[in-house]
């Protein structure tokens, strides 16, 4: 059974999904420039557009399930665009509370490793991305492996520099507040990374199970 039957004739989940899928995108986007500026007080930018691109994609999430309500969909279907719905929302809400956190604290940031596990979660975005959008097309499993192949590599990517900050950060001459502090930093980052493939995980097996 085709991806387009599954979902029946009208296109509006595929638009719907897909804009989740770019939101999440435009938040990895948006933590990239904010930490970019973090350490300038005149270039430093506020949460206004992580509060906008949650919200956007809040009100998407809310479209999604309305439409569900509205629309003939099998009780199978109904449960992976959910899962799907739900998996992508996650991805900007956990950019957001990062962007908060960061925000609120006043001492030293180590901002360049930061920025190098925000780049890989802009890397394990653009996979998403693809991978939705490759719903619309129907069950092209083997283009949604390779993205999906791009997605654990950055994972993976991101744990190795989880260990390496970690093992700096045990070692080196940082007090007990900052050593919390950054820790959590680090921790709340690779949960970004870790719902982006979910996300992902969750297009793989739709289609694996429909293909």
């Amino acid at each position: 059974m085709s991806l387009r039957k599954l979902l029946g004739k009208d296109e509006k989940f595929f638009d719907l999904l897909e804009a989740s899928a770019e939101e999440a995108k435009a938040s990895t986007a948006q933590l990239g420039r904010f930490l970019l500026n973090i350490e300038d007080p005149a270039k430093r930018q506020g949460l206004s557009e992580f509060v906008l691109t949650r919200r956007k994609d809040k009100r998407i999430t809310s479209e999604i399930t309305e439409e569900l309500c509205k629309t003939f969909v099998t009780p199978l279907e109904r449960e992976d665009i959910e899962a799907l719905s739900m998996a992508l929302y996650r991805i900007p809400k956990g950019v957001g509370k990062v962007a908060e956190r960061i925000s609120i604290y006043a001492g030293p940031l180590p901002c360049e490793k930061l920025r190098q596990q925000v780049a890989l979660i802009e890397e394990a975005a653009d996979a998403v991305i693809f991978m939705v959008k490759q719903l619309r097309k129907g069950t092209q499993l083997d283009k949604i492996q390779d993205a999906n192949a791009k997605l654990q590599h950055a994972e993976g990517a991101a744990d190795k520099l989880m260990l390496e900050f970690l093992k700096d950060l045990y070692n080196g001459p940082y007090d007990a507040k900052t050593f919390v502090i950054v820790r959590e930093f680090y921790e709340m980052l690779e949960k970004v990374i870790d719902r982006c493939r979910d996300a992902g995980n969750v297009v793989l097996q739709i289609v694996l199970k429909y293909s």
